[in-house]
């Protein structure tokens, strides 16, 4: 699998900085629809996903649902880093296949844990559906 054919690069993927205000966050969400985010470090290292789950989380432990007090959190408090684990460029099929079974994106790194991009679910599937059917479109070997 060529991970790097079917990942949606970094620079047209919506991240976070783990100082991004919650508000900043909300945001993102709203404006692009996404259900998780990555998250990165002042280097830009793959630390996690924020979800909407820790959004929501979040703002029932605040109590208060104007954005404008959401200014006053950060990502880097709410996110867990456990959540969405990256793989590297080079992850074989069956990891990529784990990873898609419990989250909705992969995140892959490089070699130094930054963030390259992202293959969605979607894309996984897609690329199933096409190796499939082209082998079985091939003719059969005697």
């Amino acid at each position: 699998m060529n991970l790097a054919k079917l990942m949606i690069p970094k620079y047209n993927t919506a991240c976070l900085q783990e100082t991004s205000t919650v508000r900043q966050g909300l945001e993102i969400m709203r404006h692009r629809g996404y259900t998780a985010i990555p998250v990165l470090d002042d280097n830009g290292l793959y630390v996690g996903s924020v979800t909407e789950g820790d959004f929501l989380r979040h703002v029932l432990r605040v109590g208060d649902t104007e954005l404008k007090t959401h200014e006053h959190y950060q990502v880097k408090n709410i996110f867990r880093p456990e959540f969405c684990p990256a793989l590297t460029i080079d992850a074989g099929e069956e990891d990529v296949l784990r990873a898609v079974v419990n989250q909705n994106y992969v995140p892959i790194v490089d070699d130094r844990g930054c963030l390259c991009g992202i293959v969605t679910r979607k894309a996984i599937i897609q690329y199933l559906a096409e190796k499939n059917l082209v082998q079985a479109q091939a003719p059969a070997m005697v």
